[in-house]
């Protein structure tokens, strides 16, 4: 009994630190961890994920938060959408046999992956000082808020939606989602958008995990300290994340994740 407790804490206490680092990789990477770690089903695992990365991440939020780093009203916005849409997800995860399921999410996995290495390899473009000129969302130079328009909200609330739908059904937070849009619809600085993305992940993620737990597929015995690893490693990560360079941290999480990517399809085809 102790050894799956103390493996499922070190998972989450892993995916945490990711989380702080990140802001967007440490729900991607919840599930496989529990898949291959704790040897559960993704639509098993994916609740326990979005249980751990919510909690964390909204602790990360409020910590942001407190700095005034959150862009509140626009996490609002993207959250609600994904919370309407993440019981979608849900549903349809219970309802995909496991070996589909999986090679779709060493799918997505693989081209986060990829992405995050591409980005990296471009250069510093979204940490420079230059504001994006396109975005649909500006920052107002004088009061230091979002410009809103009709463009904006849109494209927040459509980020959101699928956000949560891959939420539901693949047990992610949706960080890998939500940075890139935001990175690409509005010109907050990276700061912000990491902190946004911890806010939107913490709403929806735990919307998930309400309609779970409702429907009884949430399994606590590993959830919990699985989830309790994750607080204190998004604690542990926030200490040392200033300390470390961010195309190193990149560059070594889309590492990561492809390793854990081609882990899982291989895992997927024995199991067609």
């Amino acid at each position: 009994m102790t050894e799956p407790f103390v493996i499922s804490a070190s998972l989450g206490a892993l995916v945490g630190v990711i989380l702080a680092l990140t802001g967007a990789g440490g729900g991607i990477v919840a599930v496989p961890l529990l898949v291959f770690g704790l040897k559960l089903d993704v639509a098993t695992a994916g609740p326990i994920g979005l249980a751990a990365v919510g909690i964390a991440a909204a602790l990360g939020a409020l910590l942001a938060l407190r700095e005034g780093r959150v862009r509140y009203k626009a996490a609002t916005l993207m959250a609600g959408a994904g919370a309407v849409v993440s019981p979608l997800g849900l549903w349809l995860a219970r309802r995909v046999p496991n070996a589909p399921l999986m090679l779709l999410f060493a799918l997505v996995l693989f081209y986060v992956a990829v992405r995050m290495f591409l980005q990296q390899r471009a250069g510093a473009r979204a940490r420079g000082p230059e504001r994006n000129a396109q975005a649909a969302c500006r920052l107002d130079e004088v009061r230091g808020k979002l410009a809103w328009t009709l463009p904006c909200a849109r494209a927040l609330a459509l980020s959101g939606a699928l956000a949560g739908l891959l939420s539901g059904l693949l047990g992610v937070g949706g960080g890998f989602v939500i940075v890139p849009a935001l990175r690409r619809i509005s010109d907050i600085p990276i700061e912000g958008i990491v902190a946004t993305s911890l806010a939107v992940i913490a709403f929806v993620s735990m919307s998930g995990v309400v309609a779970s737990s409702v429907s009884g597929h949430m399994a606590w015995a590993a959830a919990l300290p699985f989830t309790g690893g994750a607080v204190a490693g998004m604690l542990g990560g926030r200490l040392i994340a200033r300390r470390l360079s961010g195309s190193h941290i990149q560059r070594g999480f889309a590492a990561f994740a492809a390793v854990i990517a081609l882990a899982m399809m291989v895992k997927a085809s024995s199991m067609i």
